[in-house]
């Protein structure tokens, strides 16, 4: 009775919280708004620490398991546990004494009142769970578990669960703002002809008379809690070391029996990808936990000190080129582009998923300063210009939050031509690479929002870049540069863009060289140009802008360029 009294209260607490969509003009449920807010269950205690165990069965595709989570927490009776529905929590103990919990849909409400020491203690509690976890319809892009098989039939198995949640097979606290500080431990229990895979180090493996293996790996930095997955299989291992930034690197592989000598001259990108970005980004964030690509049963995946590889030993993306240039097929889009996420998703996690453009943007750009490190500056602008084909600007970059809900895919290729023309205005590469490597190191292994990162950019280039930011991220459109010729003046304004929408371009008038200029919003402004019988304008392509040419229109409001 006791626990549905605070629950009830919890409600009332939760209901004027209730989030109306601003992005996709969807009605967001109770259920939306515990998934993705910071709620009463969930804001009075810090997780430190996860111990995981999991057994899948393969038959059945079932799995059990416990997770001990280990907490700070203040002024609280009543935490959240997520776990997604058909999941189940069998029990729940704390302190070895038994807590009582309640359903709610996906989340449950476990009252740790009676195993509490003291506020702001240390506390410890171990839910056992089990039950028939979502399976992957096609993943990354639909979560859940993969069960599938190598072409040998032997089973191969994973887990990709971003967006959707690492509750839908654990029980744990289910917000990207919260990782376990101290990192976690995952122990597989698997038949012993299989390996099983995780993050970080492996602790022990143990074989048991019954014919199964425990797998443990352990994590010892902060990471996402969908990061956090088994790559279960028919693997072999091999390793080389790097002499990075921190010193020496261990860089591991596991792979198929059968595609061993695939992956040892394939995966010499890997290298390469990490001398690229250690020089962009700084230092490779989990030194501790080391770095590794898993083959595993999809296309890819960030997972931290664990990358997902299934890219089938091809360069570019399946083969392809994504920006239709040739640059993309120099190199594995796979090992770059998910390997790019060890520093903006992994070290730098965005807060609510609405701010994926965090992870995503600075991600796809990497790719363009992979290409630049290798192939040069010409080929980078190629490749990241080449991507544009693909946005379609259907709707703001950053979502609604609160309801973990993502903004438009357009946080991939708009997001990085966004980071491109921001480049541009700072003019100074070296400038740009230091507010890069910066951002690493001033948010070294923390949780963060867009104006962090917005107010980053601002202090660090000397250059308010709030406008642009609003502009790409929190609209769909992109300026238009309206502009005719007068006499001898080019006159021109930012058009299809927010208030007061200020940004500098360059442009070339009449095949004469490049010159800044000023557009604004409200009016049209003018320099003095040659004049000739037909005139001519060209923008930096580099900027990722619109052009509309007017004829024989007068503006309303001018005034000369200062």
């Amino acid at each position: 009775m006791r626990i549905c009294l605070i629950l009830l209260s919890f409600h009332l607490m939760t209901f004027t919280a209730f989030a109306q969509s601003t992005n996709t003009g969807t009605n967001f449920t109770h259920q939306d708004t515990l998934r993705g807010s910071n709620g009463e269950g969930r804001k009075h205690w810090n997780v430190l620490h996860y111990d995981i165990t999991v057994i899948p069965d393969m038959v059945n595709r079932t799995i059990q398991g416990k997770n001990t989570i280990t907490f700070i927490e203040s002024a609280v009776d009543i935490i959240q546990i997520d776990l997604q529905e058909p999941m189940i929590i069998d029990s729940v103990k704390a302190e070895k004494k038994s807590c009582s919990f309640q359903r709610e849909e996906n989340v449950y409400w476990v009252d740790i009142k009676n195993s509490k020491k003291q506020i702001l203690s240390i506390h410890t509690i171990t839910i056992y769970f089990h039950g028939h976890p979502k399976a992957a319809v096609n993943p990354p892009w639909d979560g859940g578990w993969i069960w599938s098989t190598d072409k040998l039939d032997n089973p191969w198995i994973s887990v990709a669960c971003q967006g959707l949640g690492a509750s839908c097979w654990f029980p744990c606290k289910d917000i990207q703002s919260d990782e376990p500080d101290n990192g976690a431990i995952l122990h597989v229990v698997v038949p012993d002809s299989l390996t099983a895979v995780s993050n970080g180090r492996m602790k022990n493996n143990i074989k048991l008379n019954n014919g199964t293996a425990t797998y443990s790996w352990e994590v010892k930095n902060p990471i996402n809690n969908y990061n956090i997955v088994p790559y279960i299989g028919k693997y072999k291992h091999y390793s080389e070391i790097y002499k990075g930034l921190k010193g020496k690197l261990s860089m591991d592989y596991w792979v198929l029996e059968v595609n061993m000598n695939k992956a040892k001259l394939h995966f010499r990108d890997a290298i390469k990808m990490m001398k690229a970005f250690e020089y962009w980004f700084g230092p490779y964030p989990f030194y501790e936990d080391g770095y590794k690509l898993v083959e595993a049963p999809f296309l890819g995946m960030e997972h931290q000190s664990a990358i997902a590889y299934g890219n089938k030993f091809q360069k570019g993306y399946l083969g392809t080129d994504l920006s239709n240039t040739g640059f993309g097929l120099l190199w594995d889009f796979i090992i770059v582009h998910e390997s790019g996420h060890e520093w903006f998703g992994n070290n730098i996690t965005s807060k609510d998923i609405a701010d994926m453009w965090i992870h995503e943007s600075f991600t796809n750009y990497s790719e363009t300063l992979f290409t630049e490190y290798y192939y040069g500056k010409s080929a980078a602008e190629a490749y990241i210009k080449g991507l544009r084909k693909r946005i379609r600007n259907d709707r703001p970059i950053i979502g609604d939050y609160g309801v973990n809900q993502e903004g438009s895919s357009d946080m991939y290729d708009k997001g990085g031509n966004m980071i491109h023309t921001i480049r541009q205005i700072i003019d100074d590469d070296k400038k740009f690479r230091k507010i890069l490597v910066g951002l690493n190191k001033q948010f070294y292994h923390q949780t963060v929002n867009t104006q962090q990162i917005e107010d980053y950019f601002s202090k660090h280039s000397g250059i308010n870049c709030s406008f642009i930011f609003n502009q790409y991220l929190r609209t769909k459109d992109i300026p238009i540069l309206n502009y005719y010729f007068e006499g001898n003046k080019l006159k021109f304004k930012w058009e299809n863009c927010i208030s007061n929408f200020k940004m500098p371009i360059k442009i070339s008038v009449n095949g004469r060289k490049e010159q800044w200029i000023l557009p604004e919003q409200s009016h049209y402004k003018s320099i003095a140009i040659r004049k000739k019988k037909i005139n001519q304008l060209k923008i930096n392509d580099n900027f990722y802008v619109k052009e509309l040419k007017l004829n024989n229109r007068m503006p309303i409001q001018e005034s000369h360029q200062k």
